[in-house]
């Protein structure tokens, strides 16, 4: 009998899967949500990639997401999860509370934004709030939405990215030349042939109308598929390019 009401206990609780590369981070997160009763941690992902596929299997209420993840980023991986997963909500944890992302992540159906140097005790409230349906921001996201989010000229921009249906594995290709990568590294990263990453980049190309590597890069950073800190330097960008291009 005490077993039976345990069960229907857990049934009760908000189940959440933490994406974050980095496994401290996710450990201290695991601490931090699960000494609520009303919460239970499910699965742990490093990946964009390994995130939508446990949203798949798992299906959580709540998505906690970094954005700067490895293979496809929480950006790409926050669009897959709201096409697959409608019901699952994605709370956005980041360093970084650039416009840009902040503005994706509102246009791409995520449910909130907060930056890493939030509050546990905010980080558990916000939890609670997305899993009722609303939305919750960092206090200065949302005075940057309220006073800035109609009117900001990146709008428009990612309304229309927004709108180009790229494939799962389009986004991942797109992320990785955006990152310099070779063809042979993408390849690899993807377990792909370099034929098909070939094949996977004209597709952006045309998609996207960019005739260029170098403007899928550029791009990438203006959409935001990629942060600013992982920018390679005009030097290396110029090198991996070249090294792209002869793979």
């Amino acid at each position: 009998m005490s077993s039976a009401n345990s069960k229907s206990h857990d049934m009760k609780k908000i189940t959440v899967l933490l994406a974050d590369d980095h496994i401290v981070v996710r450990e201290g997160l695991r601490i931090l949500v699960e000494t609520e009763g009303d919460i239970a941690v499910v699965g742990e992902a490093k990946t964009g990639r390994e995130a939508v596929n446990m949203t798949m299997q798992l299906h959580p209420n709540v998505v906690v997401m970094d954005i700067a993840m490895p293979l496809l980023n929480g950006l790409q991986a926050t669009r897959q999860i709201r096409k697959i997963a409608p019901a699952t909500r994605v709370l956005i944890l980041s360093a970084h509370a650039d416009p840009e992302y902040v503005e994706q992540v509102v246009l791409l159906g995520g449910a909130g934004y907060l930056i890493k140097q939030t509050s546990a005790d905010i980080l558990v409230e916000a939890i609670r709030e997305v899993h009722k349906g609303k939305s919750f921001f960092s206090p200065s996201i949302s005075k940057y939405l309220r006073e800035n989010y109609q009117n900001t000229p990146h709008t428009a921009v990612l309304r229309k990215r927004k709108d180009v249906c790229l494939t799962s594995r389009e986004e991942g290709v797109h992320q990785l030349i955006a990152e310099s990568k070779a063809k042979i590294q993408i390849a690899s990263d993807l377990g792909i042939s370099i034929k098909t990453v070939e094949k996977h980049r004209q597709h952006l190309m045309q998609k996207l109308s960019i005739h260029d590597i170098a403007g899928l890069t550029r791009y990438a950073i203006a959409a935001g598929v990629i942060e600013s800190s992982v920018q390679p330097t005009t030097n290396d960008r110029h090198r991996s390019l070249k090294h792209t291009l002869k793979d």
